[in-house]
Parts: structure tokens; C-alpha cells; sequence
């Protein structure tokens, strides 16, 4: 007799979270328009329709930060990543989307598969990438040309690799914040904002 009940690893639950970021940044980069509309195809994933990018460097780019991000969650050494958009002209910071990640470790020591439904993570997942897109309608428009980083927080003794640099956190003066859904996969805990630039503040 064989169990209908699915069970979840801790190397299940990175693949899971680190798929969610690949297509949440995709997500913020197309609403947000730093990249070009043309410049991204539509995919569906989660039973919904998603955009992802099609520009190659940005492809490989973003390739390699959810590999690194994906051995990270397995070891349970990232606390958070923060996308943070920035103005081309004067670098000052006009968004900060922030995700902050827990990790239950205790999942780390070989432990069995916890039980979990993949469908209902998804549905979680697939709110919170809802919300990010219904978000957008009220964030102040970007009306001039943008970058955008994405910053990882780690344990403070992990060895960064080679490519990656350090980087400070990039706070916005007199922002926003809007707090948006989280989703957890039973082992690792991912919460949402979002802060603004206020557009009244001079």
C-alpha cells in the first residue's frame, strides 16, 4: 500500500523557494518596467500566466543567482533577498522589494520528509506573486530610466563567491512600506514588502 500523502525535502523545499524567486523577479522587472515589454515572453507556471525575461544576459544573470541562491536555502544559510531599484541617473533608491526567509534547520540533519502539499505551496506562491502584480497599481511611477540590484543576506560566516560583491543595504529615506502574503513550505518561511520612495517628500 502506498502512501497518497507527499512528502517534502529540505532539497525540495529550496528547489520550490528559489523557483519562486526566479519568477518573482522576473515578475517585478516586467510590472516595473526596467527592461523593455518586448523583451519578455509569456510562460504559465502555477496556473497562471507569468512574464519571463528573454534578454540573454539577463537570462544568465538571473540563472546564476537562483543556482547560488538554491545551494544557499539547502544549506539554510540566506536570511533574505532584497531587490532594490534604483534611478540611472542619480542612484538614488526608489524601491526595495524585500524577502525576508526562514529556515527550520532541524530539517538539515537527514531528518524524514515532512509532510506537505505541493498544490497548496504553489497556491500560496501563486498569491503572493498576485499581490505583487496587484501592488504595482499603487506604487508611485517610475518615471525615469532605472537599475536594479538584488542583494542576499547570509550567514555572516559563509564564503561568498568570487562574483559576488559587498554591498551596503541600500535604505530608502522617508519611505513607504506595505507589507504583502508569505507562503510557507513547512520548512522554509518566506514574508514580503514592499518600500517606497514617497512621492511628497522633498
Amino acid at each position: 500500500m502506498t502512501s497518497t500523502l507527499k512528502g517534502i525535502t529540505l532539497k525540495g523545499s529550496a528547489e520550490l523557494v528559489a523557483e519562486f524567486f526566479s519568477f518573482g523577479i522576473n515578475s517585478i522587472l516586467y510590472q516595473r518596467g526596467i527592461y523593455p515589454p518586448e523583451t519578455f515572453s509569456r510562460a504559465t507556471h502555477y496556473d497562471m500566466i507569468l512574464q519571463v525575461t528573454t534578454d540573454p544576459k539577463l537570462q544568465n544573470y538571473l540563472a546564476d543567482v537562483v543556482s547560488q541562491l538554491k545551494e544557499w536555502l539547502f544549506q539554510c544559510t540566506v536570511q533574505k533577498l532584497v531587490l532594490v531599484i534604483t534611478c540611472l541617473e542619480t542612484n538614488e533608491v526608489l524601491e526595495r522589494w524585500q524577502f525576508d526567509i526562514e529556515c527550520d534547520k532541524s530539517a538539515a540533519d537527514g531528518s524524514a520528509p515532512r509532510e506537505a502539499s505541493i498544490k497548496m505551496i504553489q497556491n500560496e506562491i501563486r498569491s503572493v506573486i498576485r499581490q505583487i502584480t496587484a501592488t504595482i497599481t499603487f506604487l508611485p511611477l517610475l518615471e525615469t530610466p532605472c537599475a536594479f540590484d538584488l542583494l542576499v543576506y547570509t550567514d555572516k560566516d559563509l564564503v561568498v563567491p568570487e562574483k559576488w560583491e559587498e554591498s551596503g543595504p541600500q535604505i530608502i529615506d522617508q519611505s513607504e512600506e506595505v507589507r504583502l502574503r508569505s507562503f510557507t513550505t513547512s520548512i522554509h518561511k518566506v514574508n514580503s514588502m514592499v518600500a517606497y520612495k514617497r512621492t511628497d517628500s522633498v
